[in-house]
């Protein structure tokens, strides 16, 4: 108990590291983010993220790797396992170093075929367009080969050292907009050239710290064959969910674009960013508890693992609810407050991938169960049969003359579909964890507590106009709401007796 005492406190001082981290970033962005839609343009902001998509496109084996290399790390910190830790290191470095090189072959021929080809980019722009996509090539191979560190500097829950790294990561790019306003050569290039040079420096700073700091990042050429095959083998079957997320994703923008032109995946870029800027916050608790999860299930402790399950999917919903719900209400008035010029069906897109994030996030504490348990065989083909199926869907609603906002919806219903399979899939594989007991302790009462307070502040909001006076109304009203509603629907009786002692 004592123990169990003090992993939660790591866990709560490592969240708190992870948020002065998110909320410094969000600030930032919310401002970079204006500066560079206004000083770009909705044409080439829009081109930077259709063209940078087809880049991510290819990084489905990096993401599938990351998951590999998180777990493996974290598994063999739980076992106190040092010599296998280090191999494990050398092993995942070693693999990165050729999928960078793999997705480099990739993005010149088949990549670089489709840019000219298919995309819909304006004739003055090719050129441009042609550079940036150069520069968002050898970006993406420095941040497949940072990955390894980040891992490690995770998996020992070392959260304010990531936090400070990526702060200075934040400042970078808060450079590289104030310089973006004041030069005077193609802007959209000079963007990309510097996007590449900040991760240059943030990839240096990490392997410079892990390499100093932590024993176990030493590299060995090659590393351990077998584990190397071990990791394939993980990834391998992780490999076609995490294709089948990007295919959706950067799918989904790609037709936008094929139908709509540049302006959509402008709005579509807008959506985007709202949609990290607010999972960040459910990522932060996540990042905090998943090496543990990891750990308890490594030595066999599973009422430990089912009970940061059942707490981090609580607590990370409540804390998208607390942002999500003032977002849907005000979104335009948000949108026009932030941005000088509002892309057309922003507003809509984003309300969208505002409630997709409430069901992802779910999905995605379970999926790091799951991974804790090294069978992802079974998920990973369910669920991104669900998420592939987006694309065709999308393709046929746009070719018969669908709104733009279809495909999301669809979306919203895929990731559901998804969560719904690996909470089952997680009972399959450890038969203690209930899928109606989390049904009905994490889903039903989560989604009445976010449905009561949605409702209830949506009707108060009519009482205003729009403008300040409803938004800090709407925002005071809804986290008060949210608030009482979780203490008396989601917090046990224990924690309601606990909370009292330490506010009275």
């Amino acid at each position: 108990m004592i123990e169990d005492n003090g992993k939660n406190k790591r866990i709560a001082k490592n969240t708190f590291y992870l948020y002065i981290r998110m909320l410094f970033s969000m600030v930032i962005s919310l401002y970079t983010s204006r500066v560079v839609l206004n000083t770009l343009g909705v044409e080439d902001f829009g081109i930077y993220n259709v063209v940078a998509g087809v880049i991510s496109m290819f990084s489905f084996l990096n993401t599938s790797m990351s998951g590999a290399v998180s777990r493996f790390f974290a598994y063999a910190i739980g076992t106190n396992n040092w010599k296998h830790l280090q191999n494990t290191f050398s092993s995942a470095l070693t693999i990165h170093l050729i999928i960078a090189l793999f997705i480099m072959v990739l993005s010149e021929t088949v990549g670089l075929w489709f840019l000219q080809n298919k995309l819909v980019i304006p004739e003055n722009r090719i050129l441009a367009a042609n550079i940036i996509y150069q520069f968002s090539i050898l970006t993406s191979m420095i941040a497949i080969i940072q990955v390894p560190y980040v891992a490690m500097i995770m998996a020992y829950e070392r959260m304010s050292v990531y936090a400070c790294i990526e702060i200075i990561n934040v400042l970078l790019k808060l450079v590289i907009v104030i310089l973006l306003i004041y030069i005077t050569f193609d802007k959209l290039i000079i963007y990309g050239l510097l996007l590449l040079i900040s991760t240059l420096i943030i990839s240096v700073i990490y392997g410079t710290y892990c390499t100093k700091k932590i024993e176990s990042c030493r590299f060995c050429l090659l590393g351990d064959k077998k584990l190397i095959y071990s990791m394939f083998t993980f990834s391998g079957w992780d490999l076609y969910g995490n294709a089948s997320v990007l295919a959706r994703t950067q799918g989904v923008n790609i037709l936008l674009n094929m139908f709509f032109g540049a302006v959509l995946n402008a709005a579509s870029g807008i959506a985007s960013q709202i949609q990290t800027a607010v999972m960040s916050f459910a990522g932060s608790v996540l990042s905090a508890v998943r090496p543990q999860m990891i750990k308890s299930y490594a030595v066999g402790d599973y009422n430990r693992m089912i009970y940061l399950i059942y707490k981090a999917s609580i607590y990370t919903s409540i804390l998208l609810l607390l942002f999500t719900i003032p977002l849907l209400i005000e979104t335009d008035f948000i949108l026009a407050l932030w941005l000088s010029e509002v892309p057309i069906y922003a507003g809509i897109l984003c309300r969208y991938v505002l409630l997709f994030n409430l069901f992802a996030n779910l999905s995605s504490v379970v999926v790091s169960a799951i991974h804790a348990t090294g069978k992802i065989k079974r998920p990973s083909l369910i669920n991104g049969t669900f998420y592939l199926s987006v694309i065709p869907f999308a393709y046929i609603a746009f070719y018969v003359g669908s709104q733009p906002q279809l495909a999301y919806i669809y979306n919203i219903f895929a990731v559901l579909a998804g969560l719904l399979s690996n909470v089952w899939t997680l009972h399959l594989y450890i038969p203690c964890f209930s899928f109606k007991q989390y049904a009905w302790l994490v889903l039903c009462r989560t989604v009445c507590v976010g449905s009561l307070t949605f409702f209830a502040t949506y009707f108060f909001s009519k009482l205003f106009d729009a403008g300040w006076i409803r938004l800090i109304c709407v925002g005071l009203f809804s986290t008060i709401l949210l608030l009482v509603t979780t203490y008396f629907i989601l917090m046990t009786n224990r924690e309601r007796k606990l909370l009292k002692l330490r506010l009275l």
